[in-house]
């Protein structure tokens, strides 16, 4: 396992980052405890949750439930010093109209320690923008028109800076992070790091994999120059590019596309071709695709760490093995190829 930092801090970590959002849906509390001690003996040491998970099914109901499989894990083992520990605060929509303020940050992550049992958190990150986002597939329909104007967008950024300067002053809180975000966002809380003094956002939480590369060009110039760290999030495309899916015939009973039917809106018919073109990429040079779409994320121009996330130990296996996986100049052109015949599917 390679290790790197995130952004421009100290916080060493594993290049891969393990996901937690099927704990307490997916997965049972006992479940999750053993990804942890797998993930952990295969060198990771960095985890990542939030506090709306689980997901599939997402609940308000059920929010939270993560955090605390995670905070029994390491109430039993003692282990809290072992794990770079990063979590997210939900943004408007969720819990309800609440937004990411100055006193929501600090309650948020309050409520959060408690749950995950300890007394600070390696890296906080907000979930989505107060404005809005293009991620989850609402890039189709996103208009910034209907934002708030911009100075209100800033003098909240410039409050929300204030108090996490704060929170990381008493100890609560080693790094920031966003998620979800744009580059115009990411810009400008930097700049606002800026002015107040920071502390900055290090890490930018976005999905990207093979099937979502909205990354690679505005935001993929502004991690190069400005040293912020992407963790990418469905960097197999909710399973899809595991292939297990067979362009759709086979929905296995658990599975997440037999959960929520659509992938939040991932499934398209434009989808299985893409999805069968990467396959078909790992089976023509004896690879395995889960490996290779994992270990393909770690070759990108600016400085990425994928979360693997699983419902068995065996899933999380194949993600592991794409951390030492080299891809040749033949795979990586062939995948590119692939790309320019599939790009954008959903």
């Amino acid at each position: 396992m390679r290790y790197s930092t995130l952004g421009k801090t100290d916080i060493k970590v594993s290049e891969i980052c393990l996901g937690s959002m099927t704990w307490g849906t997916q997965n049972t509390l006992a479940e999750g405890h053993a990804q942890i001690d797998h993930a952990l003996d295969a060198g990771i040491n960095f985890m990542d949750t939030a506090e709306m998970y689980p997901v599939n099914p997402l609940k308000v109901e059920t929010a939270g439930g993560t955090e605390s499989i995670i905070g029994d894990y390491f109430a039993r083992s003692g282990k809290r010093k072992d794990w770079v520990l990063a979590t997210k605060i939900a943004g408007s929509g969720f819990f309800g109209p609440e937004e990411i303020t100055p006193a929501s940050l600090e309650s948020h992550l309050e409520a959060s320690l408690k749950r995950l049992q300890t007394d600070y958190v390696d890296l906080y990150q907000l979930h989505w923008p107060n404005r809005g986002s293009y991620h989850f597939r609402q890039h189709w329909t996103f208009d910034p028109s209907q934002q708030p104007p911009k100075e209100q967008i800033l003098d909240n950024m410039r409050a929300v800076t204030e108090k996490m300067a704060d929170l990381q002053k008493a100890g609560k809180v080693r790094a920031y992070g966003t998620s979800n975000e744009s580059a115009w966002g990411m810009a400008n809380w930097l700049r606002v790091a800026e002015e107040t003094g920071g502390p900055r956002m290090e890490t930018i939480q976005n999905e990207y994999s093979l099937l979502c590369r909205l990354y690679d060009n505005d935001l993929g110039e502004l991690a190069v120059h400005e040293t912020v760290t992407l963790l990418a999030y469905s960097c197999l495309g909710c399973g899809l590019l595991t292939g297990k899916y067979n362009g759709g015939t086979t929905v296995a009973e658990g599975t997440r596309l037999a959960i929520n039917g659509n992938l939040g809106g991932r499934v398209t018919p434009q989808t299985w071709a893409a999805t069968q073109a990467y396959v078909d990429v790992a089976a023509k040079h004896g690879l395995d695709p889960t490996a290779m779409a994992i270990a393909w994320t770690l070759t990108r121009p600016f400085k990425v760490m994928p979360i693997i996330g699983g419902t068995s130990v065996e899933q999380l296996k194949k993600s592991i093995d794409g951390a030492t996986l080299e891809l040749s100049d033949d795979v990586l052109g062939d995948i590119t190829a692939a790309y320019r015949a599939h790009a954008l599917p959903f």
